[in-house]
């Protein structure tokens, strides 16, 4: 094979690995929770406020408002959500979200990011996504955790929102 032979293949070779590469390449699907008809104006956008409480375990009080809907069927893959919870659930701007199964074991770890100032007392912002992909189907909870950097168990404090997995 001569020499422009051989640059020839290389290139239709390395178009071929490029093309391949591009089609491979898959966006994971990212879905909008479930969201609540009552709304809010809040500092950047509108969002849902107020539902029944009564449907969630642990501290219920300390939730401002949250862009997931108790009982809701959560969707295959990402889900970005939207959320605000009184202070005192954050350590350096984080707040830990859990996927609990229906017997409050952790399914799946995660972690959102306020979006307000978060050394504060009152109302902080978060956002975060979370991916459903294989989790097992049924009834679970949707945790928010406080991120207690102290790791002592009486600091602890936590909300359960009742979701369904598909």
């Amino acid at each position: 094979m001569t020499k422009f032979g051989k640059i020839i293949l290389f290139v239709c070779a390395l178009v071929l690995v490029v093309v391949v590469l591009f089609f491979l390449q898959k966006e994971p699907k990212v879905s909008e929770a479930p969201v609540v008809d009552n709304t809010v104006e809040t500092t950047d956008n509108t969002m849902p406020v107020e539902y029944d409480k009564t449907l969630l375990l642990g501290r219920a009080e300390d939730l401002i408002y949250l862009s997931i809907v108790p009982n809701a069927k959560m969707p295959e893959g990402i889900l970005s959500y939207r959320g605000s919870v009184k202070g005192g659930y954050f350590f350096e701007a984080n707040i830990l979200i859990n996927i609990l199964d229906a017997n409050k074991e952790v399914i799946k770890a995660s972690n959102a990011v306020a979006k307000t100032e978060w050394m504060t007392a009152g109302p902080v912002e978060f956002e975060g996504n979370i991916d459903f992909t294989d989790l097992p189907a049924g009834p679970a909870y949707f945790e928010i955790h406080n991120d207690n950097a102290s790791g002592l168990p009486e600091n602890d404090k936590s909300i359960l929102i009742p979701i369904i997995l598909q």
